[in-house]
């Protein structure tokens, strides 16, 4: 697996070394997603009628969470951080997940918008199995990159 040296902000006064951050596999970046998709989708149905805005919520602020992890994240052990080392704010968080953001939204149009979710998760896909970094869409557009938590 590729590594790469870089600095980890946990905080903007104290940093954090680490030697070597591991990129994220695929696999665990898919189970991580699928988690946060569940809570999303939890909250949809839980919360009616305001759940449908609380899952959308959640899914693009997700990766703000304790820094720079989705709760997904959290249980799978990545992190997001910025290209530059510093951790993944919400602004980041929100740029990088407005193509799951379009799918949450998409899917809940019958036949059409399912189709739709499913062309959107599988372009991610596969764009991330062709970028030589791991990236997705959404961190070419936030800058972003998900490692493995060295923590």
């Amino acid at each position: 697996m590729p590594t790469m040296t870089e600095e980890v902000y946990t905080t903007e006064t104290e940093t954090l070394i680490a030697p070597e951050c591991h990129k994220a596999g695929i696999l665990n970046r898919f189970v991580a997603r699928i988690i946060d998709l569940m809570i999303a989708a939890a909250l949809s149905k839980l919360l009616y009628p305001v759940g449908f805005f609380a899952g959308l919520t959640y899914l693009l602020i997700a990766d703000g969470f304790f820094d720079g992890r989705s709760l997904g994240k959290k249980l799978i052990n990545l992190r997001t951080v910025k290209s530059t080392g510093e951790l993944c704010t919400y602004k980041e968080s929100i740029l990088r997940n407005l193509t799951v953001a379009a799918g949450y939204l998409f899917f809940f149009i019958p036949y059409v918008g399912w189709l739709f979710t499913l062309a959107i998760f599988v372009v991610e896909a596969l764009v991330i199995i062709g970028n030589e970094k791991g990236l997705r869409i959404g961190d070419e557009l936030a800058k972003t990159i998900v490692i493995e938590n060295s923590q």
